[in-house]
């Protein structure tokens, strides 16, 4: 293999309908590797979380085709350790991994660690602030799905060559099964809160209030409803800390992305015709991804976030979605629908 490092997405740009077309064979297939979210990404480096960094996507290409991707920035970690890291870390790309097809993995990971581990390229330094810049000391690998056939070939090579490998669970994954029927999936799920959807979307109905729901289709008025959706987040504490202006930057051009290339469900729930409850997902690979939500406090009383859940269960199951995915977060509410836990880790190299 033919390693080459970019230093610009717009290097990158030529490669994009092949990045695109090799995530569709790799290892860990999923919207946040798709080469227009990380454009988006490293625009506004992560909304704002890593202002001090310098791209370092690795290409690999063998007899003329595109055979892996190593989707890579470098900077200081959270621990302050020169580090080469995942684009797409930390707090706002659920999974990540590298784009490589399983039948290359391991010739991949062998080569971009030799690649990697040379004196040169003399770009792998990272930037360090008011100090010279440093050559990479750990690959801070984050949010890698447990079952990913990436980490026990990394473990292997990385032995190899004498470098530490850790591993370390790092966040829950819950997300539910789906059986292509609502019914039948409200009969899987505790009779408690079975019955608990029913009665509040059923209360919501017979409230004599117009209550409907409908996912965002107009690009026209796309950029008005992502921020409608933004203003409905921010009205809870947590997450209007979260929205800084860099990360509303973020969260907008990543709409616009996923609406553009097909994948966008930004839906939400009207009462009288005013946003009573929003949810940003992602209905990609026949899979229901649930980004974030917000919900407007004036309606509190018709439970509209579970409402509107409660729909969305219902078209992903009539549209024949195979999972409902909830993504990283332990809350309890997504237990009390009935997902079911999985876990992304962190794997960490030190030369």
């Amino acid at each position: 293999m033919e390693f080459t490092l970019h230093r610009s997405f717009t290097d990158l740009e030529p490669l994009a309908s092949e990045w695109n077309a090799l995530l569709d064979e790799s290892v860990t297939h999923v919207p946040f590797l798709r080469h227009e979210y990380l454009r988006t990404w490293w625009e506004t480096r992560g909304g704002g979380e890593w202002p001090d960094s310098e791209l370092a996507v690795v290409v690999a290409h063998q007899d003329g085709r595109l055979a892996g991707v190593a989707p890579l920035f470098a900077a200081k970690n959270r621990e302050g350790d020169p580090a080469l890291l995942l684009l797409g870390s930390i707090e706002i790309s659920d999974y990540l991994d590298l784009i490589v097809r399983p039948t290359d993995l391991s010739a991949f990971i062998s080569g971009l660690l030799d690649f990697l581990g040379h004196s040169g390229p003399a770009g792998l330094s990272v930037p360090v602030p008011e100090v010279e810049s440093k050559p990479w000391q750990i690959l801070d690998w984050q949010n890698l799905p447990e079952g990913s056939p990436t980490l026990p070939v990394l473990k292997a090579e990385a032995e190899k060559r004498g470098w530490t490998f850790v591993q370390e669970q790092t966040y829950h994954t819950p997300s539910i099964p789906l059986t292509g029927d609502f019914e039948t999936y409200l009969s899987g799920i505790d009779k408690k809160q079975r019955h608990e959807i029913r009665r509040k979307m059923r209360r919501a109905e017979e409230s004599g209030s117009d209550v409907r729901w409908y996912s965002v289709s107009d690009g026209a008025t796309l950029v008005a409803e992502v921020d409608a959706f933004l203003v409905m987040m921010a009205d809870e504490p947590e997450k209007a800390k979260f929205l800084t202006e860099a990360m509303r930057r973020q969260m907008q051009l990543a709409c616009r992305a996923a609406f553009e290339n097909g994948w966008l469900q930004l839906a939400f729930l009207e009462v009288d015709g005013q946003k009573a409850a929003g949810y940003l997902n992602f209905d990609y690979l026949n899979r229901i991804w649930v980004y974030n939500s917000g919900i407007d406090r004036r309606f509190l009383e018709l439970s509209p976030g579970w409402v509107l859940l409660g729909h969305l269960l219902q078209w992903a199951n009539e549209n024949k979605r195979a999972e409902f995915d909830f993504m990283r977060g332990d809350e309890e509410y997504k237990y009390r629908f009935g997902a079911v836990d999985n876990f992304v880790v962190r794997a960490k190299v030190t030369r």
